[in-house]
Parts: C-alpha cells; structure tokens; sequence
C-alpha cells in the first residue's frame, strides 16, 4: 500500500464519523483504544502484553478489542496499531530479533489473526512512519503552512521527515503527502546509518536513550545504572544533584550525532524535519547542536567545500529564526528579450521543529489515517480481473 492523499481539503480527517479500533503495543502492556474524527473516543484500556507466551498474548489482544468494541455506539471499520519492528508490514506478520516479543520471534501473522478474528482489516506500521504520517496530515506541516501564509509567504511544504528519539533512532517519510513505506518496508530508517563518532557502528548507538545515559556515565565518571534520562536532564536544569556540564554535553553529543543521520537523509527527503519521542523534552539541549551539524560543510580534494545540506536550516524553536524562516522569500526576475515577469523562488529553507501535541498523538492520528487511506484503496484499486479486462 502506498500511502497517499491528494484531497488535501479533508486530510484532517475531523468530522469522518467511522471508527478505528487502535492498539499501543509496549513489552509490558497493551493499551487499546478507538477513534472517530481523530480523536480519542474511548478512554485507553489496559491489558499485560505477556510478551513471552504467545496464547496468553493473542489472548489479551482479543480481550483488550472486545472490551473496547463493547463501548462503542458503532461499529469499527478497521484496527490499525503501531508494532515494533522488525516486520513485514504490509502482510501483518511480525517477527524476527524482537526483544520486549521474544513469542513473535519465529513470525506470527497477527494481522491476519485479527482480521479472521474480526471480519474486518488490520493495518499495521512502524511507530516512526506513523508518527511523520500524523504530522504531515494534522500535525506539523499544515501548521508551518498555515503560518507561511498567515506570513504572506507563498511557500508550501509537501515533504517531512519525522524523528522520534527515545528507547531507539526512529523515523518516517512523507513526500508529497505520502507515507514512504519503501519494497521492503524499510522506508525512511535512519537508526542504521552510519555513526558520525564510531563509523562501524550504528547511527542508533550514539541516538538514544541508552547513548544519553552512557555518555553522561563517560563524562561525570559516576557509574549510576539508575539514572534514567529524566534524572540526567534535571541535573541539566539544576534541579538534581549531578554532574551539569556532563548533563548537558551527553544531550548535546546526541544531537549531533542524530543531526549528522538526518543531514544524510535530508539530501533526500528536502523537507522539513519534526522531533518527537521521549527525549524530545530535552531538545532546548539537543536542538542547538542537531541544527549546528545541519549547517556544517564537507569538502573536496581541491579545497572547495560545501554546506552538508543545501538548504538554509532554521531552526523553529527560536523565535528570531522562526520570524527569518516564516519572511516571504519571492523575487521577480525577467523572461529575456521581454517585459514579462515570473515568480524566483531564490532561497531554499527547511525549519527543525518538535512535535507540537506529541508523539502519541501523532502516531494516533496516523493509525487513524493510514487505516482510512487503506481502506479507501482496497476498494478502488483495480483487481486483476478487471485489469485483464476479463
């Protein structure tokens, strides 16, 4: 399925009145929930996950549904969910080096389990696809837009790339309004890039919760496996007891080693970039050297260097950058030979910004879309009967 919309006057998805069955799925619990005109409709129910039994697992599942469909005035018209990865995402089979799901290690076709279960479709994707699908829709990108023009700037922003920084290095990509899930569903990753710091390894080890908390232990010399980032970042703040220097350098260290992963992917994607995540509510601290890395040069043998991006980057946090970033940008120039004027667009810009109603939220409202976009293509796309014309 790709995901696309082009009715951009009912991307918000408001007053749809159909309802969707939603599922966070975490190693200890499931929540479920539902919603209709994209909004939470039911207040989240809680099941143990029981990650390492599989019977037992499937069987919270279905009773975490019926209870939710048991509130329900009307009946749903699909479930859609985030999962953690690895999975083949489009048949709904989740499996491979699943550590908080070691029972799904061998594949196990949840989505078609529920869809027999239910009678209705499942749709299943990578929490950090859904997250960039619920910012571009209802999330950032209108809301950068809507301030262009409310700034008399003519620019319109169709592309976004959505970060989430937490447990790991997650993300997702939507260009023209649609979601990038990739051939093999691995669409818009960035945790598996290379690391700026340790080239052999992965971009995640240096972006993510466990990097904050190594780096901080690297930096202050104190081996205290019980601070969690919360306690690293109130000792940021002053608020703690700790090490503040060491506090504020482990999140900056992050920010730079994500920004050299999203530099990369920029050169791709050319557009704007959204942070979510738990650590997001750090990002006074990473932001600044996230942005710093995004405006470095790399080089040529001759001596020549160039931005690592081409575009100029904001970021949207700041209110001076925010008001540079927002300023119209056209010029006018000339046809040759003629008196007839056209539009110059001549400044590229992109705008860093975080998440504004959070991560949950976002990947909430992408769940809700993507289950609704899925199930307005199953009934439009062509079968290959009708194809063969037969």
């Amino acid at each position: 399925r790709q995901m696309c919309i082009r009715d951009r006057s009912n991307i918000m998805y408001e007053y749809d009145k159909r309802v969707v069955l939603t599922l966070d799925a975490g190693g200890t619990n499931f929540v479920f929930s539902a919603i209709q005109g994209n909004s939470q409709i039911i207040a989240p129910i809680s099941f143990p996950s029981v990650s390492d039994n599989l019977d037992k697992c499937l069987a919270n599942l279905l009773a975490g549904f019926d209870t939710v469909m048991k509130k329900l005035e009307t009946l749903p018209v699909a479930i859609s969910f985030a999962f953690p990865g690895p999975a083949d995402y489009r048949n709904g089979v989740i499996g491979g080096n699943l550590p908080n799901f070691p029972s799904f290690r061998n594949g196990v076709a949840l989505g078609p389990f529920l869809q027999h279960h239910y009678g209705i479709p499942v749709f299943i994707e990578n929490d950090g696809n859904l997250f960039a699908y619920g910012e571009a829709l209802s999330g950032a990108l209108p809301m950068v837009n809507q301030q262009l023009s409310i700034s008399g700037n003519t620019r319109e922003y169709k592309n976004l790339l959505g970060i989430t920084l937490g447990t790991g290095f997650g993300a997702g990509v939507v260009i023209n309004n649609c979601l990038l899930n990739g051939d093999n569903g691995c669409g818009g990753d960035t945790w598996l890039m290379r690391n700026k710091k340790y080239p052999n390894m992965i971009a995640e080890e240096s972006v993510s919760i466990r990097a904050v908390k190594r780096v901080y232990a690297e930096l202050s010399g104190v081996e205290d496996k019980s601070l969690t980032p919360k306690d690293i970042f109130d000792i940021a703040e002053g608020i703690k007891e700790g090490d503040r220097q060491a506090a504020v350098a482990s999140f900056g260290e992050m920010g730079e080693m994500a920004g050299s992963a999203i530099a990369s992917a920029l050169n791709i994607v050319d557009g704007l970039v959204v942070i979510g995540g738990g650590l997001a509510g750090a990002s006074r601290y990473i932001l600044p050297a996230l942005i710093a890395e995004l405006r470095s040069s790399v080089s040529m043998f001759s001596g020549e260097t160039f931005p690592c991006v081409q575009m100029d980057v904001y970021n949207w946090e700041d209110e001076v950058e925010r008001k540079d970033f927002l300023a119209p940008c056209d010029r006018e120039v000339y046809i040759p030979g003629t008196e007839i004027k056209v539009p110059y667009n001549y400044s590229k810009r992109i705008a860093v910004l975080c998440s504004r109603e959070g991560t949950s939220c976002s990947i909430m409202r992408g769940a809700y879309a993507y289950a609704l976009q899925s199930i307005c293509l199953l009934y439009t796309s062509p079968s290959p009967r009708d194809i063969s014309g037969s």
